[in-house]
């Protein structure tokens, strides 16, 4: 796994380097933000660790750019800011995971490596399947750039269709993942929302219909 190291204290950087090589990761360093955008859109990285305060550009800058340009590498940002409203500023500029400073070297292995587990389609904060697009940070639908209403249920139903596009799901697997433990749902239930969103966004759009039906099996969403 090679991983990329953007850190201005070269002290830290280097201490990360020699304990991440010895856990057999391929590391590349880099000192300052505008370094750290370079080398992340230059090079294939499977996860970037990401000082928030930075020279030039800080990491909340690079993970808003880096995202823009459709890279989506697993980003675990590194602070000494701890109030909550840093934390969902960094998440929400397109962090997967936050550690503040001072950290353990173990829980740093741990995250990491909890990331790096991640199929890389669950990062990304924009879905698309054809010109259907699903925005989970903002959470809008828009289909052949007409802007679609869901309830919150139909817009986790139709991101967990999205996520899984091209794959039979069951209605036993929707139900575990799209409705929690203690919900009251009946055995249609799958099918009633799986109606909705057809009556949604299929019917009233020409061209390909994106949720079908596998009978006996369950339901896929796909061109």
């Amino acid at each position: 796994m090679r991983i990329l190291v953007v850190e201005d204290e070269h002290k830290i950087a280097q201490a990360l380097k020699r304990g991440l090589e010895q856990e057999r990761f391929a590391v590349d360093l880099a000192f300052d933000g505008e370094d750290g955008l370079a080398s992340a859109q230059a090079e294939e990285y499977d996860l970037l660790v990401l000082d928030r305060m930075l020279p030039g550009k800080d990491g909340v800058t690079i993970c808003q750019e880096l995202r823009k340009l459709g890279n989506h590498t697993p980003i675990l940002m590194l602070t000494a800011k701890d109030h909550v409203r840093d934390r969902v500023q960094g998440l929400d500029a397109g962090a997967d995971d936050y550690l503040i400073k001072p950290f353990s070297f173990e829980e740093l292995l741990a995250r990491m490596r909890a990331l790096l587990r991640r199929p890389h389609e669950t990062v990304h904060t924009v879905l698309q399947v054809a010109d259907l697009t699903l925005d989970t940070a903002n959470y809008t639908v828009v289909r052949a750039g007409t802007p679609i209403t869901l309830s919150s249920k139909e817009f986790a139903l139709l991101e967990y269709l999205m996520r899984n596009q091209g794959r039979v799901l069951s209605k036993e697997t929707i139900m575990a993942h799209v409705w929690d433990f203690d919900a009251d749902i009946l055995p249609n239930t799958v099918e009633v929302y799986i109606g909705y969103l057809r009556n949604k966004i299929d019917k009233p759009f020409k061209g390909h219909t994106l949720i079908h039906t596998r009978r006996g099996f369950g339901y896929t969403l796909g061109v």
